[in-house]
């Protein structure tokens, strides 16, 4: 029996848990194929399956998945409703496995779902999948483990690097955004190269050790209920004095995002802070210029 191809579009979750589900698959012996980096023909090709209204992420993740469709026997596209019971995530979130399947009738989805108030926790849905690729669950369940294991090992690593950072003297600036957003090449990554040009840290606001975190967020809002927003919120109150500046990172039209944008402008004061929306990539010169003024009072603030 051949090994069966998991395809994994690199868009969306896949930035929050790819250690997760490589270490998975790579243990079951499945091998793994990861969509081409986002370019310009990614979004033009995810544009034509959405409705105008659609984020830019979202686009994204239809030019990923389409970049994949011939090329494995199985696409990984799990469906996260409720991580917590009070809780819950974007919609988009709920609705991929849905919108891939009738966009792409002919091709076969594996598919996980985490919603904790029906009782679907991760491990039984891991399970489900070990299963479905005629794997016993034992092997399945040692799968799990190690998977478990590196990601939380990776998350460690990071958190230390970030750190290490931190006590730089260089100027920091705190990326704030999704991590689909943060480490995307056209997104993120065009801003992340201006800086790391210009000689500053980025820090990522995905990444920090969450001890205080139910301390912390609440500084920013005590009734927001999306899971991922709760933790930027952490992240923002758990850097801001650390940080000589904050850019809060979000893609055109998240709801979602333009909400805690405005909880963030209203609640942090000591530290400058600027909102960039990203829609047209091809206004990059525009983008420049917005980073460039910037710096340049982050700079002007600190030898002041």
């Amino acid at each position: 029996m051949k090994n069966i191809k998991i395809g994994i579009p690199r868009a969306l979750l896949y930035y929050k848990y790819k250690d997760l589900w490589l270490t998975f698959f790579n243990y079951l012996k499945c091998p793994i194929i990861i969509s081409e980096k986002t370019n310009k023909e990614t979004i033009k090709n995810g544009s034509k399956y959405l409705i105008d209204e659609s984020c830019l992420s979202m686009k994204i993740y239809m030019g990923q998945v389409l970049n994949l469709i011939d090329k494995v026997d199985y696409l990984l596209v799990p469906r996260i409703i409720h991580l917590k019971r009070k809780e819950k995530l974007c919609t988009n979130f709920s609705a991929l496995y849905d919108l891939v399947h009738n966009v792409f009738p002919e091709v076969k989805i594996l598919h996980y779902n985490i919603d904790v108030k029906k009782h679907d926790y991760q491990f039984f849905q891991f399970i489900k999948m070990g299963r479905i690729l005629k794997k016993s669950f034992l092997i399945t369940t040692i799968a799990y483990i190690k998977a478990i294991r590196f990601s939380n090992k990776m998350k460690k690593k990071k958190v230390i690097k970030q750190k290490n950072l931190l006590e730089n003297n260089n100027i920091k600036i705190l990326l704030v955004g999704h991590p689909y957003n943060l480490y995307d090449r056209l997104i993120g990554g065009s801003i992340d190269k201006f800086l790391k040009k210009n000689n500053i840290n980025v820090i990522y606001a995905d990444i920090y050790d969450k001890k205080r975190f139910n301390k912390e967020y609440c500084q920013i809002s005590t009734s927001v209920y999306w899971t991922y927003t709760k933790e930027l919120m952490g992240s923002v109150i758990h850097y801001k004095n650390k940080v000589d500046g904050i850019i809060l990172l979000t893609t055109f039209p998240c709801g979602i995002d333009s909400l805690s944008n405005e909880m963030f402008f209203r609640k942090i004061k000591d530290v400058p802070i600027t909102s960039i929306i990203i829609d047209d990539l091809d206004c990059e010169g525009g983008l420049v210029t917005r980073l460039e003024s910037f710096v340049d009072i982050i700079k002007e603030r600190k030898n002041n």
